[in-house]
């Protein structure tokens, strides 16, 4: 029996966001990332990709062909709730949902066909509701193999709906080219059109034996395989989440611990909330740190108890960066940093009381009153105080448990 696989993928989903928010940026060319000098396009609007700007562009050559566009920073928090709402209209329609990312999925919905409709009735039906309950626009494949639902997916975007008949299945692979091949990169690529096969027909045909001979014993019968129709995988259901973290590429090298610990403080923080609203919390923290010459260092350590509590993961990162080098001279200077929280596990599991149970209890109480202020009220209401501008606050007494800004901020 053919299986219906859906993948569904969300257009432009950052920027898509920004302008849904913000109706002033809506058919205006919105790039979404970091600054023009340091950063990277994380998305593009579809009147930016009219440019040639694409995903993980340099934002200085985005503005170079585009100079008008309009470059918004990024706000996870926001993708995220929209993440949250998307994957609940696709568990309506399956349990068996394989997320790919925040804004992509796999479906297979052989066993919902009985009761809500073939594929592209159902393709329809999300399209639609992600519509009307996102205000976003869905692009969805069908197919009944993995690889030609996501083929089909991008093949008519935005707003497309491409459906693969198992009996046309090898009628629309075979012209592709075989770049669309999963497994095919630029040097594949090469190494194919050097034995002249530049379509997917063209594996597809050539012996089997001849491309494992050039290929390898793995990659060769995959790609002849996925060239013949062949994909057997299944949709695997997303499982839980491993770890949860945040991190930061700098605008200015930071050549000052202090400036780092304030930065590790408002991300912990921002950890500890997602933490909170996942009902998990973490038993071990992972500092990760990016030197200005590309090296990346990770330092870890295990806590006596799993916590959500955004302080005790500052002050546990902040300690693992008084172990790293930080200083002026090339090499030394911090271009990112960031925090991860591991070994995940429900807040509400049983375990051991400590010794200092009522200070852990009182941090992760102020947590979730933060939380509820911040669902009120909006997460800008209440911040600590190191990180109010100079104009806001007096400046940080040394009562605090975070080294001051020595002179710059992160950014």
């Amino acid at each position: 029996m053919a299986r219906t696989i859906l993948h569904v993928d969300l257009d432009a989903f950052y920027a898509a966001v920004e302008q849904r928010d913000d109706p002033a940026l809506r058919g205006k060319p919105v790039l979404v990332g970091g600054s023009s000098r340091r950063g990277v396009v994380a998305a593009c609007s579809y009147e930016a990709r009219r440019f040639g700007i694409r995903s993980a562009m340099p934002m200085a050559e985005a503005l170079r062909r585009c100079p008008r566009a309009i470059v918004v920073r990024h706000r996870m928090d926001r993708y995220a709730d929209a993440s949250r709402v998307f994957f609940g209209i696709l568990g309506d329609f399956s349990p068996e949902v394989e997320g790919l990312s925040l804004d992509e999925a796999f479906l297979d919905v052989t066993a919902s066909e009985r009761l809500l409709g073939d594929g592209p009735t159902i393709a329809r039906a999300i399209k639609e509701r992600v519509r009307a309950e996102l205000s976003l626009v869905a692009s969805v494949g069908v197919a009944p193999i993995k690889l030609a639902a996501k083929i089909a997916s991008d093949i008519d975007k935005p707003d497309g709906l491409r459906v693969v008949p198992p009996g046309e299945l090898l009628a629309f692979l075979h012209p592709l080219p075989v770049t669309r091949l999963w497994g095919v990169g630029d040097t594949t690529r090469e190494v194919l059109a050097s034995m002249g096969l530049s379509t997917i027909g063209d594996v597809a045909r050539y012996p089997e034996a001849a491309l494992v001979a050039r290929l390898g014993a793995n990659l060769g019968p995959h790609l002849a395989a996925l060239a013949r129709g062949e994909d057997a995988r299944p949709v695997v259901p997303e499982s839980d989440p491993v770890s949860l973290g945040h991190q930061e590429t700098f605008d200015d090298d930071i050549d000052d611990k202090g400036d780092v610990a304030v930065v590790l403080l408002h991300q912990a923080d921002r950890v500890a909330a997602r933490l909170r609203s996942s009902g998990l919390c973490a038993r071990a923290v992972v500092l990760i740190v990016k030197y200005d010459d590309f090296r990346q260092i990770t330092r870890r350590t295990t806590l006596d108890q799993p916590t959500a509590d955004g302080g005790l993961l500052a002050r546990t990162a902040i300690e693992l960066l008084r172990k790293v080098t930080v200083e002026p001279r090339r090499g030394g200077r911090v271009r990112l940093c960031g925090i991860s929280a591991t070994q995940l596990e429900p807040r509400g599991a049983p375990r051991q009381l400590g010794f200092d149970e009522a200070s852990r209890a009182r941090g992760e109480r102020l947590g979730d009153a933060l939380d509820r202020v911040a669902a009120k009220f909006g997460k800008a209401r209440i911040v600590r105080a190191v990180h109010l501008k100079p104009d806001q606050a007096d400046p940080p007494t040394d009562s605090q448990p975070l080294p001051p800004p020595a002179g710059r901020g992160a950014k």
